[in-house]
């Protein structure tokens, strides 16, 4: 199992993947099941602050394990800032995370209940680090993540999917506002985890919107017939691409 063939399925599946990467088994892995009942009130935390820029949205890839709609993060226009963390973080990308059924995707669950998907929006801390891949090797990476059963506002994303259904293929997808996609109430949890999937660094802020966004079944299904593929191979579509939740070790989620 190289770096590069690490899988949601199989020999090199999640159950896999801590022979490449030890930190698979660390303390503060991603996702989590979120229990109610243990959450802490923290009245230091504050509220989100979003400023994201359509124009900065550029392309959509499909990265072989999903697709990322990719931002422009030289400066400081689509930023997130408030909550827990301190300094400006800038949107580099969004992609979700699904299932083979309708009855789970999503990584996060809430009191062991599973969603049918989630989006993961990723943002870096632009005061300390240069660029995303440092940032990522360092404690301060963001996801926000909304779980729940999606919309209008996604398909235009869908649409795009046909131009990029095979494994590195990469199209042009601009002035789409990722914040059509966030439900009306901004109220979050937020603990301290792990990327959720290789190389799995234990440097992600997490705040998770705790309304639920929807999808439609019509449009899971199309998230389903995307390709792990490259062209000419035999076609292998990305059927599901979550990670189970990982043992909190110890950690508080807060909100």
């Amino acid at each position: 199992m190289s770096s590069l063939n690490w899988s949601y399925q199989g020999n090199n599946g999640p159950d896999h993947w801590h022979k490449l990467y030890p930190i698979a088994n660390g303390d503060c892995q991603s996702p989590i099941d979120i229990k109610l009942k243990e959450v802490k009130k923290d009245a230091s935390l504050g509220f989100l602050q979003i400023t994201w820029k359509p124009s900065t949205c550029k392309e959509i890839v499909n990265v072989g394990h999903s697709f990322h709609v990719n931002f422009e993060d030289k400066d400081n226009q689509s930023v997130l800032a408030g909550g827990p963390l301190t300094g400006t973080y800038r949107l580099r990308q969004f992609h979700f995370h699904w299932g083979q059924t309708d009855e789970q995707g999503s990584e996060h669950t809430v009191d062991g209940r599973k969603y049918a998907s989630e989006l993961h929006l990723i943002h870096w801390n632009a005061d300390k680090y240069s660029n995303v891949a440092e940032a990522f090797d360092k404690p301060d990476g963001l996801a926000i993540v909304t779980l729940g059963l999606c919309n209008e506002n996604l398909k235009g994303v869908l649409k795009a999917l046909d131009s990029v259904k095979t494994k590195g293929k990469k199209a042009p997808f601009s002035d789409f506002d990722p914040s059509s996609l966030l439900p009306k109430s901004m109220d979050y949890w937020t603990y301290n985890g792990s990327l959720t999937h290789p190389p799995l660094h234990e440097s992600v802020t997490w705040i998770i919107l705790k309304e639920p966004i929807t999808i439609s079944s019509e449009q899971l299904a199309q998230f389903r017939t995307i390709l792990s593929s490259a062209e000419g191979e035999a076609p292998c579509p990305i059927l599901s691409n979550h990670r189970q939740p990982q043992p909190l070790k110890g950690r508080v989620v807060r909100d």
